[in-house]
């Protein structure tokens, strides 16, 4: 049934649309183009580092600065080039299809964070930006990456309960300030949080404002710990 319907139906590569044999992947010359990150990365956010990977954990500037109240992190790829034209796809080009293989990206990213009581939890967006856009990219995102990796999934154990402003644009302390306050436990979903080990899950991460509110809400609730995956990591160098 699936080679009937591969003939009738032919595998694209999701960037570019040229013919793959497998499906939900990039074709070889997109995947060379695409800015994975590999080797030493920093253990709070998944930067790429100059250097040799060790057993000693590593951190970036901004994580050296920045105090995280997450513990670890990692990213798929880099923010730039092919890869922010595919967040831009799946953000707001309605292109649902990429979070699936985006999501078997992210579980091998974040193999190093990932427990088998972790539970899955969605940066969450305002409802009414919700009635706009339709979905949560990051929810798509992280119900793809609990069916990868098994994990289970909570898309509203957090709730955004002011609409802020777009991040773009906006200074670190901005950002920070921008969303302060915006994020609470969910009334009934929330109680999921208590006592168990949370992996944030975003499609970008830029300073990182919006992932620590989530990440302080869910240990205020009651959450053993808190790591964070993204889809891609805004790089200075990048």
């Amino acid at each position: 049934m699936q080679s009937a319907l591969s003939l009738i139906y032919p595998h694209q590569c999701v960037s570019c649309d040229v013919l793959v044999e497998q499906g939900g992947g990039l074709c070889g010359s997109c995947w060379r183009d695409t800015p994975f990150i590999s080797g030493l990365v920093c253990d709070s956010c998944g930067t790429p580092l100059m250097g040799q990977e060790s057993d000693r954990a590593e951190h970036c500037d901004d994580c050296l600065t920045l105090e995280r109240p997450w513990g670890r992190g990692r990213s798929v790829m880099l923010y730039r080039d092919r890869g922010r034209r595919l967040v831009l796809a799946l953000k707001h080009g309605d292109r649902h299809d990429i979070a699936r293989p985006a999501a078997g990206w992210m579980a091998r990213a974040a193999a190093p964070v990932i427990r088998p009581d972790t539970l899955v939890v969605p940066v969450p967006i305002h409802w009414l930006r919700m009635l706009k856009r339709r979905f949560n990219q990051a929810a798509l995102l992280a119900t793809a990456l609990g069916a990868a990796a098994r994990l289970q999934v909570s898309t509203r154990a957090l709730a955004r309960t002011r609409r802020t402003d777009l991040q773009d644009g906006k200074s670190p302390e901005q950002r920070f300030a921008n969303v302060a306050g915006s994020i609470r436990p969910h009334a009934k979903y929330g109680a999921l949080l208590d006592g168990r080990h949370i992996l944030l899950v975003d499609d970008v991460m830029t300073t990182g404002a919006t992932l620590a509110a989530c990440a302080e809400v869910c240990l205020a609730a009651g959450a053993q710990s808190v790591d964070i995956v993204t889809l891609a990591r805004v790089a200075k160098d990048a």
